[in-house]
């Protein structure tokens, strides 16, 4: 079966209205969490990406059952009679990891494939697996995927290592029908995970957010159904945003709430971008063109790790040198090559630069880049290697000087809605081809 990829001409600057559904991040989790309810559960303003039918796939593999009607999704939880999520659904994304705490309420074991995703850097599982294990499950890795048993969760005092969104995911899954009490010390504070413990207060869960990255769940007998409304994706609005101002246009993104935006919007203010703001859209325009920055990643409310792509691409249609300093994962920066070879002046380095010494300091990873512009940039035939990555290739080939064919299309299909479709509606010329 031929590939299919993405001819682009670039076409002057991007104008319109994106409307942003919820993030392929967090419609995936609510999915997974409605698997713990009894009676099903509906998430309303889901987006249409890959991620979505891999995880429904999953669901309906363990006899639940599945149903989309334009932006909702219907789970009603099943019998589960084989706990075993099928090796075929092997490195497809991350979302099977989060399926061990829900499996062993309802069965007492679980065997889930090894996790995939974007090869942004080692997201190990060793969170997950500690976490399950200090509630009491029995847990083996091994090489071809996790299994594990219990005849019954308890609550635990748990300190995670780093803030991490995932393993924070899977203590709220699993704590929230555990017997007893569990205080998770170091937890991920992004919207979408405070968005998931409301869907899962919705169904009848105890948890209280307490400060200083603390989370505190009372496990009961139960969960019901629920329903919900996903809000608006956060990167997918920014990487609109930025698809305007590098090009000299100005889009108007709707259904993304400010607050869901605040560090992004003052790291593009401090470039130079002029910004509309209501409680329906905001918009971004840079009539006097675009500074350069030093931004550094982090976990929220920190600058978000996957605004730093199409933040790349815009570094370089700014006058002078700009420094990116990723600290969240070690290998973020594998989408440079398809970027320098079509034109970008980026230099990457294994130090901490644009920020203070990370957890990576002392490491090999790379994980600075230093960013030149203006970049005059080309047309080029490249391949995406990752979702975020296959977005900002989108964003430099709209401003090259010729024709660009990107390959790897189904990574930027997988994390967004209807992405070409979404462009064309901003005037960019793009059309999909065999390859």
């Amino acid at each position: 079966m031929a590939e299919e990829a993405w001819k682009v001409e670039p076409s002057g600057p991007l104008r319109g209205d994106i409307h942003v559904r919820g993030s392929k991040n967090a419609v995936t989790k609510h999915m997974v969490a409605a698997m713990l309810g009894e009676g099903e559960s509906t998430i309303r303003n889901a987006p249409e990406v890959g991620d979505v039918e891999i995880t429904g796939a999953m669901l309906e593999a363990l006899g639940h059952t599945v149903e989309r009607t334009g932006p909702d999704i219907t789970v009603s939880p099943g019998a589960v009679t084989d706990p075993r999520v099928p090796r075929a659904f092997t490195g497809l994304n991350r979302i099977p990891i989060l399926m061990v705490g829900p499996l062993l309420h309802l069965t007492g074991e679980a065997f889930v494939p090894l996790v995939g995703g974007d090869p942004i850097g080692r997201r190990p599982v060793d969170f997950h697996v500690d976490a399950l294990r200090a509630m009491g499950a029995e847990v083996e890795v091994g090489d071809t995927g996790i299994a594990a048993r219990a005849s019954r969760l308890y609550g635990a005092r748990i300190d995670l290592p780093y803030p991490s969104v995932g393993a924070t995911e899977t203590v709220l899954m699993t704590a929230v029908l555990a017997e007893g009490k569990t205080v998770l010390r170091g937890a991920a504070m992004e919207p979408e995970v405070v968005e998931l413990a409301l869907f899962l207060q919705r169904m009848g869960a105890h948890i209280e957010l307490s400060p200083d990255r603390r989370i505190v769940i009372e496990g009961v007998d139960r969960l019901k159904g629920a329903s919900t409304r996903l809000s608006g994706d956060r990167l997918e609005a920014f990487s609109y945003l930025v698809a305007g101002l590098i090009t000299r246009g100005e889009v108007r993104v709707h259904g993304c709430a400010q607050d869901r935006l605040v560090t992004a919007i003052t790291t593009l203010a401090r470039m130079g971008a002029r910004f509309e703001i209501t409680d329906e859209w905001i918009t971004a325009s840079a009539p006097d063109g675009l500074r350069p920055a030093a931004v550094h990643t982090d976990t929220h409310p920190g600058y978000m790790t996957d605004w730093q792509q199409p933040l790349m691409v815009l570094f370089t249609q700014a006058e002078g040198m700009s420094v990116l300093h990723e600290t969240v994962f070690e290998n973020r920066l594998v989408y440079v090559p398809a970027l320098k070879k079509m034109g970008c002046e980026i230099e990457v380095f294994n130090a901490c630069l644009g920020g203070p010494a990370c957890r990576f300091h002392d490491s090999n990873s790379v994980h600075s880049a230093v960013v030149r512009g203006v970049s005059k940039l080309t047309g080029a035939d490249v391949t995406m290697p990752d979702v975020r990555a296959g977005f900002s290739a989108v964003l430099a080939a709209s401003v090259a000087d010729g024709t660009s064919t990107l390959r790897g299309v189904h990574h930027i299909e997988r994390g967004y809605h209807r992405p070409a479709e979404q462009f064309a509606s901003l005037g960019l010329k793009l059309e999909t081809v065999a390859v």
